[in-house]
């Protein structure tokens, strides 16, 4: 017995001199949540220079039969409108992009055959035309005794595809689909009554353009960037495209002389050759307030360019 309490005394005495830990509690940042992500998003991906391509939506139109009785005359297509302000609206926020709209093809193309807007559009990297090619809403419900619900649902489809205005051929297509819902229960008289709810096609066409939109923002970047030379004054060398486009001070270009093209007999198609490096560039300066008049002054770091060609060249990254 006196074994079991000098054991128990010493076990007791050996306890007290132990360090206990404190508990840590967990302390909140003040900075939010939202804001680490993406500063950790920031450093993880590589900082890459990347000029914004000029992209004009020339067509958007509903091909579809949903919503005809809604149209007013055959140059306003409310569906059609509607997803290109959409996707306009994505490819703006976006911030890689210049965005231009033109509402109808048609009159795009009768434009061009005036020599004036056909050069004022060169400046365009790539055009977009789509259609909404599916588009749907239908109810669905369960009636019991107390209960009731109704389920609505509209669907739709989009066609995109992206245009070279130079040679009028589509090199890339994709299509959008999205779906949206909205659902209502009733029992013992309580609960939501739904009528016809009208934001559903506001949210299907959303959810079509974001079923779309990384794939086609990643074909767009993936076209070369390009601008031209203005006018040569003594050493400075006027160019198109100023910050808006994503320059700086001090970044350095290359211009470029287009090689010769020749008609393919194997698509029907002129190939151009590969084009040639004339002189090196670097931006000192910009000019202009907005992306239609914006400009950069260069000067010559290597090479020589003759100011009677400067309409026969090209400015690239």
């Amino acid at each position: 017995m006196r074994i079991m309490c000098f054991g128990i005394i010493l076990l007791l005495s050996i306890s007290g001199c132990a360090t206990v830990s404190q508990k840590i509690e967990p302390q909140e940042s003040q900075i939010p949540r939202s804001e680490q992500q993406t500063a950790q998003k920031e450093i993880s991906i590589p900082v890459q220079k990347t000029y914004k391509r000029k992209i004009a939506i020339i067509r958007f139109t509903n091909e579809t039969t949903y919503g005809r009785s809604l149209l007013l005359d055959k140059d306003l297509d409310r569906i059609g409108k509607q997803t290109s302000d959409m996707l306009a609206s994505r490819l703006i926020k976006s911030r890689r992009f210049l965005v231009f709209e033109r509402t109808d093809l048609n009159k795009l193309l009768d434009e061009q055959k005036n020599s004036s807007v056909a050069s004022e559009l060169v400046g365009v990297d790539a055009v977009i035309a789509g259609s909404v090619t599916e588009f749907g809403r239908s109810v669905t419900g369960e009636v019991g005794f107390l209960s009731s619900t109704k389920l609505q649902t509209a669907k739709a489809k989009v066609d995109i595809r992206l245009i070279d205005l130079r040679t009028g051929h589509a090199f890339f297509s994709a299509i959008g689909a999205g779906q949206a819902t909205t659902e209502s229960a009733e029992a013992f008289g309580f609960g939501s009554r739904a009528g016809y709810d009208a934001t559903l096609n506001d949210k299907v066409i959303a959810s079509a353009i974001t079923n779309v939109i990384d794939e086609l923002i990643s074909n767009l970047e993936k076209r070369p960037w390009r601008t031209d030379i203005l006018e040569i004054d003594g050493e400075q060398i006027f160019i198109s495209g100023g910050k808006l486009q994503g320059l700086k001070i001090g970044d350095s270009l290359i211009v470029m002389k287009p090689g010769k093209a020749i008609k393919s007999k194997q698509s029907g198609f002129n190939v151009s050759l590969p084009p040639s490096k004339v002189a090196s560039i670097k931006v000192v300066s910009f000019f202009g307030d907005n992306e239609t008049n914006e400009g950069s002054v260069c000067k010559l770091i290597e090479g020589n360019i003759d100011s009677a060609m400067i309409h026969d060249l090209f400015v690239a990254e």
